[in-house]
């Protein structure tokens, strides 16, 4: 195993990303994360009733909270592959065991690609050895690259800051464009941290950084059968031990909340064929779910995703969007603003300069907010436009 530094690294972890021909043309498509010592763990994953075997073997493993590798394989989901596809994930978490001479149930699993193939069990056996011989401390970068899919460019995050009066790092690494919609979506996130936390504070902190990062953005509403996020802590910091109801908890927390934020903001940025990058506020709602629930019925409304790519200020889409929500409103208390732009309030639009509105559209971040009047209640939901290729990326992507 190979050391050597990187400006993407975590004490105590290290990484690799190879090719064994899953994809074409020697494209790297099986990676590695590997932590030295047994490390702490916590997950959050897909909600769709299919979840991929690996997933379901994963949600197992977790329990115990102690991992101490992920493998992850692109280019096939090995999803929808009922015995045997889970049969595959076990002999693959099987070989990586004993190359890494760690206990079975200490290795995690991530797939991604096309839905409905069984795994190339004997390619990535087969390459298992070179990956393990690999690892180095500068491997992020190639892990990274190595489960990605319809990505244009890696998602890479790194912190470091003094926590429980040590120096720690968090470094996060994700892959998605497409099929990204809350309760985790194709999307996988892999955190790593050489900080020393209770598993408890390690659950709640990681969840909730989760879901004001992770579960705020949708690119097309799509939600897939591999999403899941992973966090490993193997506390080789020596840092005082962070437990719940702790000060230095909340520093560490607003850490790995900026390394998420930053992960899934250039998510919803690579979104397939998204050529903008569109924030969507919901205020003064009576409650959060209804501020979420607004705010998502605008997000993925195709006709207000496509009115941004077009870059046709038909703010229309969005109030009705907005009416389609299902939530109570009082229309009269509802106030819409696109950039700097105030276009709606009391129920009627206002008098506005066109010219002005269709600036804001034509930049490559657009900020919408909508304020219901009706409570103190908000939501934010990062989302991106629906073009062209988004639909050529889709309709070819199996072939």
């Amino acid at each position: 195993m190979v050391k050597n530094k990187t400006k993407f690294s975590v004490p105590g972890f290290l990484a690799n990303g190879i090719s064994v021909g899953i994809k074409k043309a020697d494209q790297k498509d099986l990676g590695l994360i590997y932590s030295t010592v047994p490390a702490k763990v916590a997950a959050v994953f897909t909600k769709n009733t299919f979840k991929a075997p690996p997933l379901l073997i994963n949600e197992e493993r977790v329990k115990r909270g102690i991992a101490q590798a992920i493998i992850t394989n692109s280019g096939c989901a090995n999803a929808a592959t009922g015995k045997e596809g889970y049969k595959d994930a076990l002999i693959i978490s099987d070989a990586l065991s004993k190359q890494l001479n760690i206990r079975e149930e200490l290795v995690l699993m991530g797939s991604t690609g096309v839905i409905g193939k069984r795994l190339p069990v004997k390619k990535i056996e087969g390459g298992i050895g070179k990956l393990v011989k690999g690892l180095n401390d500068a491997g992020i970068e190639d892990a990274e690259t190595a489960m990605m899919t319809t990505d244009k460019y890696p998602k890479i995050a790194i912190r470091k800051g003094v926590v429980g009066a040590k120096d720690i790092t968090i470094c996060g690494i994700a892959k998605g464009a497409g099929m990204i919609e809350p309760n985790m979506a194709t999307l996988l996130t892999y955190v790593m941290t050489d900080a020393l936390i209770d598993s408890k504070a390690l659950n709640t902190v990681f969840h909730q950084a989760i879901n004001s990062t992770f579960n705020s953005i949708s690119v097309d509403g799509c939600m897939s059968t591999n999403d899941m996020a992973i966090i490993l802590a193997n506390g080789l910091a020596g840092n005082n031990p962070l437990e719940k109801v702790q000060a230095r908890l909340q520093h560490f927390r607003e850490m790995l909340t900026d390394v998420l934020m930053e992960l899934c903001q250039a998510v919803v940025k690579d979104g397939e064929g998204a050529t903008k990058f569109i924030s969507i506020m919901v205020n003064g709602a009576k409650s959060k779910s209804d501020a979420r629930c607004a705010a998502y019925s605008i997000a993925n409304s195709n006709l207000v995703k496509t009115a941004f790519f077009g870059e046709d200020p038909n703010w229309g889409r969005i109030i009705s969007a907005l009416g389609a929500s299902g939530i109570s409103m009082e229309k009269e208390k509802v106030v819409l603003s696109i950039g700097d732009v105030l276009v709606f309030s009391q129920n009627s639009p206002l008098d506005f300069n066109p010219n002005k509105l269709k600036e804001v559209f034509q930049k490559d971040r657009i900020d919408v907010q909508v304020d219901l009047g009706g409570g103190d209640k908000s939501y934010y939901v990062y989302t991106s436009d629906l073009s062209y290729d988004y639909v050529k990326i889709n309709a070819e992507y199996s072939t």
